[in-house]
């Protein structure tokens, strides 16, 4: 799966690049959704992107994200994260609203926490709340804001920029998120692509202080909400694999190339992998490669 970049959102949407992407203080900015559908309008593919998105969506709408799928009949407020790869699919022709872009850092050094914290970005929890006409208003209000504030040229529109998004988040975290989730029949594909995502992530492995986080099947199922079964069944439709074998397969390569291509201690390469003794690191070794750690660093020469 693809990953799709600010620099790609401007190049596919707008065909042009603003000059702040890379500024230190992190990049926003907002949208009118009229400027981005109808006919003209270019599709974006279920895709995982890598910056953060608030979107008040109205009109009728699926809301696809991870490996479920939500109908939107009206108003919706949505949070993107870059975790959890999602799509949104127009089903009527009166479409309107807003969106807001902005990246990690935007937020994080005014806030000296992860985004991730926040339940709305958090992976595995509903990013979808349903509004009434009263807080579609109060939200549109916070839209019409930012835009008159990103024109300005106030010293501090920054700061209140951040304001208006942390507005936006906490008082959706006050609404009940929506529960009316239904699966497709691409559920399962879906769901194995994330996974495969979430394990990649983690790999290669190139410094001793790098070591991986998940490591049990249960650690995936729990950062794709999903039952560990179910993201077993799914995994064994799609690939013929189970969750464990998948696993132990992609840690088995990568140790072995840790042994090959760097002279860290055995001891180091287990730590990085997440083990947390040597011991079960060379009986997973043995299992899978039918050798141990040392005898392949020693083939080495």
């Amino acid at each position: 799966m693809t990953t799709l970049s600010l620099a790609d959102f401007y190049q596919s949407k707008l065909n042009w690049l603003p000059d702040n992407l890379q500024q230190d203080i992190g990049h926003f900015n907002v949208f009118r959704l009229a400027d981005f559908v109808g006919h003209a309008a270019r599709p974006v593919p279920y895709s995982r992107k890598d910056f953060y998105k608030i979107s008040l969506i109205q009109g009728q709408n699926t809301y696809h994200y991870a490996d479920k799928s939500i109908a939107v009949e009206r108003n919706a407020l949505l949070f993107a994260t870059p975790l959890v790869p999602y799509q949104w699919e127009p089903r009527s022709d009166e479409q309107g609203g807003f969106f807001c872009i902005f990246t990690e850092a935007f937020l994080q050094r005014y806030l000296g926490s992860r985004l991730a914290d926040f339940p709305v970005f958090r992976p595995g929890g509903q990013p979808v709340f349903f509004l009434d006409e009263t807080q579609v208003t109060a939200t549109t209000v916070l839209f019409e804001k930012m835009f008159t504030e990103l024109a300005s040229d106030y010293s501090y529109k920054y700061d209140l920029l951040r304001a208006y998004v942390l507005e936006l988040i906490h008082s959706a975290q006050r609404l009940q998120p929506i529960t009316t989730l239904y699966r497709e029949s691409n559920a399962a594909t879906r769901l194995a692509s994330l996974f495969t995502e979430l394990l990649e992530r983690q790999f290669p492995i190139e410094s001793p202080r790098q070591r991986v986080r998940l490591r049990a099947a249960a650690a995936y199922a729990d950062q794709l909400a999903v039952h560990v079964n179910h993201l077993n069944r799914a995994l064994k439709e799609v690939t013929g694999k189970t969750t464990t074998v998948l696993l132990a397969e992609r840690f088995a390569l990568e140790a072995q190339s840790l042994l090959r291509y760097t002279d860290w201690p055995i001891s180091l390469i287990s730590y990085c992998l997440g083990f947390e003794e040597p011991a079960h690191f060379n009986n997973f070794f043995r299992k899978h490669i039918g050798t141990t750690p040392r005898n392949v660093r020693a083939a080495q020469g």
